[in-house]
């Protein structure tokens, strides 16, 4: 019996196409499927770009509600799901920020209760995280957006670059002007 490759996970093909095509015939159950497949990565792209949980559990639930009003004009031509659904989420988060006037501010980051009592460890890996955090909100939206999807969710460049409507060679020069600024900063932050 072989593990299963997490790309297949990413990648599920053709039972994909076939809850797609279900929820667009106003299936709740095929649709509930789906949100299950991509509800915590959603989230997670969303938590990574915002710091704040609640309003990334806002955002998510607004994504999967945008989805399944409009599940019925997808098209597998332009893309796969996972990619319709982050770019649903891109534009949600500009116009988050766009009518809130936000600005990226990992300040914003609060600890959950369960963190409260951590161990040292736990303690630092938080800071490390923080810090790591404030550095990629110093970055522009775009750099954000690849560093996120490359490094916390696990994309491809090809994968990126579909989400992102992008060329797989723009994603790999922004994922290296991202990388190069992150470098920077942290270099920055250590001097400090």
């Amino acid at each position: 019996m072989s593990e299963q490759n997490p790309r297949e996970e990413q990648n599920p093909g053709a039972e994909e196409l076939v809850l797609v095509q279900q929820a667009a015939g106003r299936d709740r159950e095929a649709f509930g499927r789906l949100y299950d497949r991509y509800a915590d990565r959603i989230y997670r792209y969303l938590y990574f770009r915002l710091g704040n949980a609640p309003a990334a559990e806002d955002l998510t639930a607004e994504v999967f509600v945008r989805a399944w009003e409009a599940i019925g004009g997808f098209d597998w031509h332009k893309g796969n799901f996972a990619g319709w659904l982050y770019r649903i989420a891109h534009n949600l988060l500009v116009d988050h920020f766009r009518t809130r006037h936000e600005t990226l501010s990992l300040e914003k980051v609060q600890l959950g209760e369960g963190e409260i009592g951590a161990t040292d460890r736990h303690l630092e890996r938080g800071e490390l995280q923080a810090v790591l955090q404030k550095a990629l909100h110093r970055l522009t939206p775009e750099q954000q957006q690849v560093i996120v999807l490359r490094f916390m969710e696990g994309y491809s460049s090809g994968e990126v670059a579909e989400i992102m409507g992008k060329s797989n060679e723009a994603v790999r020069a922004m994922q290296y002007r991202a990388l190069a600024s992150l470098a920077r900063i942290l270099g920055g932050e250590n001097r400090k």
